[in-house]
């Protein structure tokens, strides 16, 4: 079982930070807004903490495991209810089943995301309603370095665009509402200003986002891929 299997308001301000709305599926929200993490895939996790680290001056905190995935993570709020997730294979798991394979790398990258929802069975019912295979709503859960356990439930949307290294097509969290969203405690710094994708057809792929409640701006390219602009102790700092 892949992790996407096992995963599965309020409007911008007119100054520089914004604060994220939730897919509802009433209305296409913009991808910027849309975020609930992104994923920064890396082969090794302590070479991708050092490595974030390097370009932002922000050091993200162990964030925990992944039973049964063979990954664990690091974290770093992006505030306002959004953060970054450094993933990468842990060694203390034999199995391997996250949908990318992290261990074949040649450097950091944004792998994938997560797009965050009130309603996680209406996004569940409309990207089946367009014909994508559907992972979910599932429960999901877990227990934090200091024993806290966080509680969601997930749904993965598979619409054919994921290739060997990145999927631009977010799954979808809904966090319980007893569960401290990660952006609350993580390593503080960052802010997500911007979230663009590259597709070879960026029309279908435009079209499918939408599909899902998600107004995104997409650029022709030979290859798939997700750009990240953050305003970081630094200055911006771009990731793909």
């Amino acid at each position: 079982m892949t992790r996407r299997e096992l995963l599965t308001s309020v409007v911008s301000t007119a100054a520089a930070w914004h604060l994220p709305s939730r897919i509802t599926m009433a209305a296409p929200i913009a991808a910027r807004d849309a975020v609930d993490h992104l994923l920064l895939g890396a082969t090794d996790l302590d070479a991708g903490i050092a490595w974030f680290e390097a370009r932002t001056g922000v050091k993200a905190a162990i964030g925990g495991v992944h039973p049964g995935a063979g990954t664990r993570n690091a974290l770093a709020s992006l505030g306002n209810r959004q953060y970054l997730e450094i993933i990468a294979p842990d060694p203390a798991q034999s199995a391997f089943g996250f949908q990318i394979d992290l261990r074949r790398l040649a450097a950091p990258r944004l792998v994938t995301w997560a797009a965050s929802t009130t309603d996680v069975d209406a996004v569940a019912s409309a990207a089946a309603k367009a014909g994508y295979k559907v992972f979910g709503p599932r429960d999901g859960s877990r227990a934090r370095p200091d024993g806290v356990t966080l509680h969601w439930r997930t749904v993965g949307v598979l619409a054919g665009f994921a290739e060997s290294e990145v999927d631009p097509t977010p799954f979808f969290i809904q966090w319980a509402a007893g569960s401290k969203h990660p952006s609350a405690d993580s390593p503080s710094g960052c802010r997500l200003t911007a979230l663009e994708f590259r597709h070879p057809d960026p029309a279908k792929l435009k079209a499918a986002l939408l599909t899902l409640g998600v107004d995104a701006t997409v650029t022709p390219s030979t290859t798939t891929g997700l750009r990240a602009t953050l305003e970081t102790p630094k200055g911006p700092v771009v990731l793909e």
